[in-house]
């Protein structure tokens, strides 16, 4: 069985021209096939300011209404994907950049409406393994926006570290897989405040008890809870790590690894 890595960029790193250069000359230079799932950034955001559309966020979720689900796409799938798709053709890698839409890889449903309605954003039904894999056959880096599609044909916005766990999962039916989130921090820190504070191994039981003490909390919670449930699913190996050190986490270790 062949290994692949997955590797999710966060949007911190995205706003930042020179640590976004960075992280893809390393990415370009890891072995193997790989693919990449990028976040969006503030730019978005920005965009959607200057257009006169609203942003509207929920504990760090971004409410998505026809008007914003026209911002994100332009943003994520044009823009955003397109630039670091270039960025990797000048650096010799073959990328193809990609939705959830193209090529049917990514199914996902309009989340329903429960205490809050978040308009146009998916919840992912199913990915296309053979598809992505057919991709990698053809000695294409397959670079993913963070948006899908659902069965009636509309677009929707779905959160990256989702896409990329859902991704990594069904691709571990192919190949070994290890799955990356790369991001502004050193890995999941025991002191916010201290990027020296890496917890080097988390299990889910030292999860939960970080979690019950607040060391742990906010944005970092879905993003383990996607990676824990990875690792649960078939997923080898989940390294969390600054985006500087994503050669260091795959040839040597590196952040904090996930362990069962």
């Amino acid at each position: 069985m062949d290994n692949l890595t997955v590797i999710k960029i966060g949007g911190n790193v995205i706003d930042d021209s020179a640590a976004l250069q960075r992280f893809l000359t390393a990415f370009a230079k890891l072995a193997g096939p790989k693919l990449l799932i990028h976040g969006g950034g503030k730019i978005a955001t920005q965009i959607a300011a200057k257009l006169g559309v609203e942003t509207t966020m929920v504990d760090g979720r971004r409410i998505t209404d026809q008007a914003m689900l026209n911002v994100v796409t332009m943003v994520y799938g044009g823009l955003v994907n397109k630039q670091i798709v270039a960025k990797l053709q000048a650096l010799d890698v073959n990328a193809i950049g990609l939705t959830g839409a193209d090529a049917s890889t990514v199914l996902s449903e309009k989340r329903p409406v429960k205490d809050i309605n978040y308009g146009f954003v998916g919840d992912i039904k199913e990915v296309d393994s053979g598809q992505i894999q057919f991709f990698l056959r053809q000695e294409l880096t397959p670079v993913f926006a963070p948006i899908t599609y659902d069965e009636v044909g509309n677009l929707l916005n779905t959160n990256a570290d989702t896409m990329a766990s859902a991704i990594a999962v069904d691709m571990s039916h192919h190949n070994s897989v290890t799955l990356i989130y790369c991001f502004e921090k050193k890995g999941v820190l025991a002191d916010p405040n201290d990027d020296s504070s890496v917890i080097l191994e988390l299990t889910p039981t030292l999860y939960a008890e970080y979690k019950a003490a607040g060391t742990i909390n906010k944005g970092m919670i879905p993003k383990l809870d996607n990676a824990f449930q990875a690792l649960q699913q078939g997923v080898s190996k989940v390294i969390i790590c600054h985006a500087d050190e994503v050669a260091l986490a795959v040839e040597q270790g590196a952040g904090t690894t996930l362990k069962q």
